[in-house]
């Protein structure tokens, strides 16, 4: 969350949202993304994510028809699944490898 929420943190810099929100938005996401103030579409994505995540064997057909029924079309759906499994797996190598997060990345947000 670090790494990634300091990505995060700089696109919604760009697109003028206030401090206090970007980090509400990033304490929710850290801790708990349901809290977050998001649109239906993104909270049916961070569930799936989440299922694919924690639980990648248990995924099923029916896990995808939320997304449809949320807006998302089936290319859409795939990419929502190859980035959150791509992010998946550089995390486990990089935590396989014992890699630790470059200075500018910890700290003070």
């Amino acid at each position: 969350m670090v790494h990634h929420g300091a990505a995060l943190r700089k696109v919604l810099k760009l697109q003028k949202w206030p401090e206090g929100s970007i980090d509400e938005l990033l304490q929710h996401l850290e801790n708990d993304y349901k809290k977050a103030a998001l649109s239906t579409k993104d909270s049916a994505m961070l569930k799936y994510v989440k299922k694919l995540t924690l639980h990648p064997g248990s995924i099923t057909a029916a896990d995808i028809e939320p997304l449809r029924a949320a807006g998302f079309d089936d290319r859409v759906i795939h990419d929502i699944c190859l980035i959150a499994a791509y992010f998946n797996f550089v995390n486990r190598i990089a935590d396989g490898l014992g890699v630790e997060l470059e200075e500018r990345f910890t700290g003070s947000r």
